[in-house]
C-alpha cells in the first residue's frame, strides 16, 4: 500500500475533530451586530469578532457590567491602606521618634507615599486583572484554526456560537447561523487539525 493511501486511509479512520464553535463571517458591522442579537436571544455563549469598534455590539453581546473599575478600586485601597498601615505602624509602634515636639501619628507626612501607592496599586491590579479577564498569557487559542480567521484583523466580521452553550447542537445551531445569511458558516475544531513537521 503507498505511503499516500495509507496517510489518507488513517485519515478516514480517525474520529472527527471535537468541535470549539460554529463561526459565521460578515462583510458588513450591520448584519453583524442583528445576527449578535439573534444569536443572543437563543444561545447565551456568543462571541463576536471585527477589525474594528462597532457601534452597539457591546450592547448586542449584553457586555454591559465591567469588571475593570471594581480590580482598580480594589488595587488602589489595598496599596494606600497597606503603606499607610506600614508608616502608622513604624512610626508609632515599632520605632517612635520624638522629632520636635511633633506627635507620632502625624498623619500629612504620611499622605505622599498613601497617594503614590495608592495609583501604583491601582495601576498594577488593573494591568494584572485584565490579563487575568482575557485569559491571558494564552500562546494559542482554538478560534486560530478556523480557515481565513485572519480576515477579522482586516475586512470581515464574525459571530461564534460555542459548542459549550447547552443549547448548542452542531446541525440546529449550523441552520440557524444560515438563516442569518452569513457569506459562509465555519467548523473551528478545538484542536488544530495540522499534521506535526516530520
Amino acid at each position: 500500500m503507498s505511503t499516500r493511501a495509507s496517510d489518507s486511509a488513517s485519515r478516514a479512520a480517525a474520529p472527527p475533530a471535537r468541535l470549539y464553535a460554529l463561526l459565521a463571517e460578515f462583510a458588513e458591522p450591520e448584519p453583524l451586530v442583528d445576527a449578535v442579537r439573534q444569536c443572543r436571544g437563543t444561545y447565551r455563549e456568543v462571541e463576536a469578532y471585527t477589525p474594528y469598534s462597532v457601534d452597539g455590539l457591546a450592547e448586542a453581546l449584553g457586555l454591559t457590567h465591567n469588571r475593570v473599575p471594581l480590580i482598580g478600586l480594589i488595587g488602589g485601597l489595598a496599596g494606600g491602606l497597606g503603606v499607610y498601615f506600614l508608616q502608622w505602624y513604624t512610626a508609632v509602634i515599632d520605632y517612635p521618634i520624638n522629632a520636635g515636639g511633633r506627635p507620632l501619628h502625624s498623619w500629612p507626612a504620611f499622605i505622599p507615599a498613601t497617594f503614590e501607592l495608592t495609583v501604583l496599586g491601582a495601576a498594577l491590579a488593573i494591568f494584572f486583572g485584565l490579563w487575568a479577564l482575557n485569559g491571558l498569557p494564552r500562546l494559542n487559542h482554538p478560534m486560530f484554526n478556523a480557515p481565513d480567521f485572519d480576515l477579522a484583523s482586516r475586512n470581515r466580521f464574525f459571530v461564534a456560537v460555542r459548542a459549550t452553550d447547552p443549547r448548542f447542537d452542531v446541525q440546529a445551531t449550523r441552520d440557524f447561523l444560515q438563516g442569518l445569511r452569513p457569506l459562509r458558516v465555519i467548523d473551528v475544531p478545538e484542536d488544530d487539525e495540522e499534521e506535526p513537521p516530520r
